[in-house]
């Protein structure tokens, strides 16, 4: 059997070995959902699965089909209801190597604009072939301001910027990783100031690690999508970039903390790579 938890250890689950279907989703709902580029996902055998905290999972219905897990304390994303004999599980959340590799990227039609992907995997505009399901509409949230903006799954939460992001990164770290569930998130930072709340900023849930000097997020306590925060001591905000409707105007420029990269995810692209922060290559 294989572990996983969320990033707070309340909602663990394990599933059998024998796993199928891995891939990274491009649609907005699973962007949002994750604050990240992609989603990343693979399935497991329903009769297989054990679910340990259930009463910890919040439950949005995304839509008529699919209904979207998260921790409750922790916002990091947790596995669905089984569906047709299968249930879908995050991969990032795993403790250890699950023996399978992503096969494809799916839902490339609604990619994010600051996101390429540079590996060789087949690509598909949305399903795969074969796969019967109902296509859902493209999320359509207003950005006719031009300004950067975003909003969470169930746009009840909406933000803008008012200053440029400064600084970008992917991060690979298991912490990221157990939060969104995916190979690693993608966030910008800009200042303090610079971000707005333009309506429903009380939803927002704020988790610390305990044991992390710094390592916290924000989620929507409706939906589970990852939202900004504003860390007032250090001046900055934490900006998830799979939150933003429109083009936030800036683009991954590292690879951080690849030292703890998934053992299934491959970096393809020419971005700097550090093992830990950046501050590691600058003593």
């Amino acid at each position: 059997m294989l572990h996983s938890s969320c990033l707070c250890g309340a909602v663990s689950w394990d599933v059998g070995e024998e796993l199928k279907f891995m891939s990274f989703c491009h649609c907005s709902r699973c962007r949002k959902t994750r604050g990240s580029a992609f989603a990343t996902v693979v399935a497991a055998a329903a009769d297989t699965f054990v679910l340990r905290g259930s009463q910890n999972v919040t439950r949005f219905a995304s839509s008529s089909e699919l209904t979207r897990c998260f921790c409750a304390r922790c916002g990091s994303v947790v596995p669905g209801e089984p569906w047709q004999g299968l249930v879908v599980v995050p991969a990032g959340a795993f403790d250890d190597d699950p023996a399978v590799r992503p096969s494809s990227h799916i839902f490339v039609g609604s990619k994010a604009p600051w996101y390429d992907i540079s590996d060789a995997l087949p690509q598909f505009e949305t399903y795969p072939p074969r796969f019967e399901s109902t296509e859902l509409a493209e999320l359509s949230r207003d950005t006719s301001t031009g300004t950067a903006s975003g909003s969470c799954l169930c746009g009840k939460v909406l933000f803008e910027l008012t200053t440029s992001p400064v600084l970008s990164h992917s991060c690979h770290c298991s912490r990221c990783r157990k939060a969104s569930g995916t190979a690693h998130n993608s966030v910008a930072a800009t200042a303090a100031d610079g971000l707005r709340f333009l309506q429903g900023e009380e939803l927002a849930v704020h988790f610390k690690l305990p044991e992390a000097n710094f390592f916290s997020q924000n989620f929507c306590r409706a939906c589970g999508s990852k939202l900004p925060r504003v860390d007032r001591d250090r001046d900055f905000a934490i900006l998830p970039l799979g939150a933003f409707d429109n083009d936030p105007g800036i683009r991954p420029m590292a690879h951080i903390y690849v030292a703890s990269k998934a053992p299934w995810f491959e970096i393809h692209d020419d971005l700097p790579q550090y093992a830990e922060h950046y501050r590691q290559l600058s003593r």
